[in-house]
């Protein structure tokens, strides 16, 4: 349902107008800065449902822009970028993006991104505990426990998560995974589903905890005790 606040962050002027132009007919609110300084503190003032980021900026670039951003808030971040190389993309996941979308673009693909990111932003209509050993995740606040101790998510971690565990003792593979929580063909191009399964394992393993996710070498990874 349009009528969210979109922060445009982008150099470019004609993009700018276009995409601008674009989503008040399609009645969204839009900010618009310039550089990356001007946009986090647009973000700052205006509080946007989602942001659309540019990748190279003036001042400050995209990647430490959402960075920043990724730190305050949970925001939405669909970056854009002239760049098509797999490394540049898993910055920008890296560094927190939840979407990403390579210059020149058609304008109908970035609101199809833009609605299917504020959908994923969207509560659960119906929250529910999930449960495994003593991991336990709550789709409602998006919080995740194991025993007593909270454990503090990203917005990828929190969905790599989620996935596991809807399919406890489940081998799910690469392909899976990059389709379900990146919804991207890296293919094994990539080692970003490594990198997040290291950081949830680092953040679900504390003292005399043992491991609930492991790999299986040559097809993907599995939630499952010991």
């Amino acid at each position: 349902m349009a009528g969210e606040r979109i922060l445009i962050v982008e150099d470019d002027e004609q993009i700018v107008q276009t995409v601008r132009r674009g989503l008040i007919y399609e009645g969204y609110t839009v900010d618009v800065a310039m550089d990356g300084p001007g946009g986090l503190q647009k973000a700052r003032d205006v509080a946007p449902d989602l942001v659309i980021l540019d990748l190279m900026l003036p001042g400050l670039d995209g990647i430490e822009v959402c960075r920043r951003l990724r730190a305050a808030s949970d925001v939405p971040v669909l970056m854009l970028t002239a760049r098509d190389g797999v490394s540049d993309r898993v910055a920008g996941l890296d560094a927190g993006a939840d979407d990403y979308l390579v210059k020149p673009f058609a304008f109908d693909e970035l609101l199809a991104r833009i609605r299917a990111l504020f959908r994923r932003s969207q509560p659960s209509s119906t929250p529910e505990v999930l449960r495994f050993a003593d991991l336990t995740l709550d789709t409602g606040t998006r919080r995740a426990q194991r025993g007593e101790r909270v454990i503090d998510l990203t917005a990828k971690e929190y969905e790599l998560l989620e996935l596991f565990m809807r399919h406890p003792r489940q081998v799910l593979t690469r392909d899976l995974i990059f389709d379900r929580v990146w919804r991207y063909d890296f293919g094994g191009e990539s080692n970003i589903i490594e990198v997040y399964v290291r950081y949830l394992r680092q953040k679900t393993e504390g003292p005399g905890e043992p491991r609930l996710i492991h790999t299986v070498r040559g097809v993907g990874y599995v939630l499952r005790e010991e």
